[in-house]
């Protein structure tokens, strides 16, 4: 079941990595009407600037505008187990089927469910448009829900045989004509359900916006303690892109209000108090160094330069872009307790942060979000709650570099460069001396690192499934003893391995969905090759 729930939460983060891209470009957008930047001339609506800033403006909300369907049809790239552009389009095809019948029931049967689909779908009225659909508003829920629905049919159905004069019906059409009648008692049990549910949010946001701090703290331990098990995703989701705290998600109607917010004089925290709710990337900004500078300052003299090699790359990673696994899980490999403490650093600076008045959107990296988002617009009449953030998040790096240093010398804890730790690059030598012995499964020179990895996993025959989330391929498998040692899939490149029952993950880096097509494209091409040898040995 966790891994089926891992899997999932993995999908989910095929549709989130295209919003860093749309929030920069609006933000900026933003940013460029505002006269303050720009001066007066620029920003007058009959300017050729201003107009030719304002459709760009218009194209970056394509995302927010459209998340439901956005998260309805990105789920199945990492659900689906095979034909995924099917899967995308079945989806796409029973999502809007539902909507409609949710449009039509809410229509004929409004009173019996308690919502008057007369009104204008407008905020607090509980409806929304979806593709020129009047129906309820549930936001990513409902489409993360429908989409899994789907895509388990699709998994189960598509490659199902039919009669032959029933042939033109086989796979995607399949798929969709038994979600179609899947769908109905859906759209009723919306209708019947999610009236109850918006209620249940309306009451959950009173809550966590009455709980201030501890809220934020709160939130912020569950979305870093989480992120070993892939389930971090379901913490951060309904907050940041759905309803969880504000209508519609917090970093759209952050983008939404950023020109407002930046022109108030008002503290940011009266304007935007669900705003603490979306700073859990403080710990990526100010925490990474200080774990870096520990396991650096902790290292044999001799193994530094070595170590500084390694930790340089994964601490920008983590500073400009947000992506911290690869440095979080240096340490979670070697003693899992740091990351609770890593974790519950990360809530207490965030809940300080926050105290202090700091808010905004700042969930990813300097680049992404910290910048264009924040800093850069909201300096002309907030610059004194960057100033305030930057001197708490350096005062918590050192706390960080610290708490750290003191851990791994006090336990003696082997990180990179430790005594007789290992920090060295892999080479080819180094992959064979860990195999011990050459055998069928050694990986050719010509072989890529997707085609060392599918060897060392034991081959397509012992994979069940492959999803990716921001730098992991998590894999289940039918049987973890024919996978060869972490050091193999060290030597192929991999900054690790975690293995749990029949799953596996391997972190690859930033390049994972490349990695994870050319694995997917070399189990197909193996499993034809198995089923043609196995005709032809038959016939």
């Amino acid at each position: 079941m966790l891994s089926q729930i891992q899997r999932f939460g993995g999908a989910m983060f095929t549709p989130v990595l295209l919003f860093p891209f749309a929030g920069m470009v609006v933000g900026i957008a933003i940013m460029l009407q505002n006269p303050m930047f720009v001066g007066e001339s620029l920003t007058r609506p009959d300017s050729i600037f201003y107009q030719i800033i304002k459709i760009i403006e218009e194209g970056g909300w394509t995302i927010f505008r459209n998340m439901p369907l956005i998260f309805a049809v990105g789920l199945p790239l990492g659900l689906a187990k095979h034909a995924h552009g099917r899967a995308c389009l079945a989806v796409l095809v029973s999502f809007l089927t539902w909507n409609y019948f949710i449009c039509a029931m809410g229509m004929t049967w409004g009173s019996f469910f308690g919502v008057n689909f007369a009104n204008d779908p407008v905020t607090g009225s509980g409806l929304t448009m979806i593709a020129g659909i009047k129906t309820l508003d549930t936001s990513i829920i409902g489409a993360i829900a429908i989409s899994g629905i789907v895509t388990a049919i699709h998994n189960r159905f598509y490659e199902k045989t039919l009669p032959v004069f029933l042939g033109i019906f086989q796979g995607t059409s399949f798929v969709v004509i038994v979600a179609f009648f899947v769908m109905i008692p859906c759209a009723w049990i919306t209708l019947l359900c999610w009236p109850k549910v918006q209620i249940a949010i309306q009451s959950m946001q009173i809550f966590l916006s009455g709980a201030g701090a501890l809220g934020v703290w709160i939130y912020t331990f569950l979305e870093r303690i989480l992120i070993p098990t892939g389930l971090h995703h379901f913490v951060y989701g309904p907050f940041v892109f759905g309803p969880a705290v504000v209508e519609g998600g917090l970093q759209p109607y952050w983008i939404q209000h950023l020109h407002e917010f930046s022109q108030s004089t008002q503290p940011l925290k009266d304007l935007f108090p669900a705003g603490g709710f979306s700073m859990h990337g403080n710990s990526k900004v100010f925490g990474a160094p200080g774990v870096a500078l520990a396991i650096y300052s902790t290292a044999a003299p001799q193994n530094r330069a070595k170590v500084a090699g390694l930790l340089i790359p994964a601490t920008l990673t983590a500073i400009l872009v947000g992506i911290t696994e690869p440095l979080e899980f240096t340490f979670l490999f070697i003693a899992p307790f740091l990351f609770v403490i890593h974790a519950l650093l990360a809530a207490t600076m965030t809940a300080v942060m926050y105290m202090a008045g700091v808010v905004g959107m700042f969930g990813g990296g300097m680049l992404n979000e910290f910048l264009p988002l924040n800093w850069m617009p909201m300096f002309h009449n907030h610059a004194s709650v960057m100033f305030i953030q930057i001197g708490i998040g350096l005062c918590f790096t050192a706390i960080w570099f610290v708490v750290f240093r003191s851990l791994i010398l006090r336990f003696n804890l082997k990180t990179p460069g430790r005594e007789d730790s290992d920090v060295k690059l892999y080479t080819k030598a180094d992959y064979k001396a860990a195999r011990g012995q050459t055998t069928a499964a050694a990986a050719d020179t010509r072989l890529g690192q997707a085609a060392g990895f599918l060897q060392a996993l034991g081959g397509a025959g012992n994979i069940e499934s492959v999803n990716n989330c921001a730098t992991r391929l998590r894999i289940a498998l039918v049987d973890m003893t024919q996978t060869q040692s972490d050091d193999v899939f060290k030597a192929l490149g991999a900054h690790g391995v975690v293995r749990r029952g029949n799953g596996i993950q391997v972190i690859v880096g930033l390049h994972v969905p490349q990695v994870r097509d050319q694995l997917e494209a070399l189990m197909k091409d193996s499993l034809t090759i198995e089923k043609t040898t196995l005709t032809e040995a038959v016939s």
